[in-house]
């Protein structure tokens, strides 16, 4: 946990990469109140200690790290969504925030000053797609292990990156 205590100013990623079979119970909870429902869904988080616990929690089925500002206005211009499955636009962001482009809103995100829930109808969830040229590792062990699960840091980018 001291890996992921030492940078506190960044927002956090949460990706999930298995399904549920074969998991506890407590896990398949923890998904579900992190609205994980399905392979390849990924929510922002801060790093409040409840969401650090829940991460240990299913950290069998999702991989997360610190999230910068390019990827975080890439995966909002892609896969960001309104309700009734309308994109993130420029206007729509200078209409009810007090920033004028995504770009901006993504970097006061990154900089803890808006969070990502001030824009209204924002869904929480992103859906992605399977990475591109897929998976470097196993997708059932840990990142320390040559795999895909668990805390990755800022190498989370890279793989939000291939899926949005």
């Amino acid at each position: 946990m001291s890996e992921e205590s030492k940078d506190s100013n960044t927002p956090m990623i949460v990706v999930r990469i298995r399904s549920g079979i074969g998991l506890r119970q407590e896990s398949k909870e923890t998904l579900s109140q992190l609205s994980l429902s399905r392979v390849n869904h990924a929510v922002v988080i801060d790093k409040r200690p409840s969401y650090l616990g829940m991460l240990q929690k299913a950290k069998d089925a999702i991989t997360w790290g610190e999230l910068d500002v390019p990827t975080l206005t890439k995966l909002l211009r892609k896969r960001g969504r309104l309700r009734g499955d309308k994109r993130v636009t420029d206007e729509y962001v200078a209409k009810y925030t007090k920033f004028k482009t995504v770009d901006e809103y993504a970097a006061a995100i990154v900089s803890l000053k808006a969070e990502i829930s001030t824009l209204p109808k924002l869904k929480k969830v992103f859906r992605l797609r399977p990475p591109s040229k897929g998976f470097k590792g196993s997708i059932k062990h840990t990142f320390q292990q040559k795999g895909e699960l668990g805390y990755r840091g800022t190498d989370i980018n890279t793989l939000v990156q291939r899926m949005s």
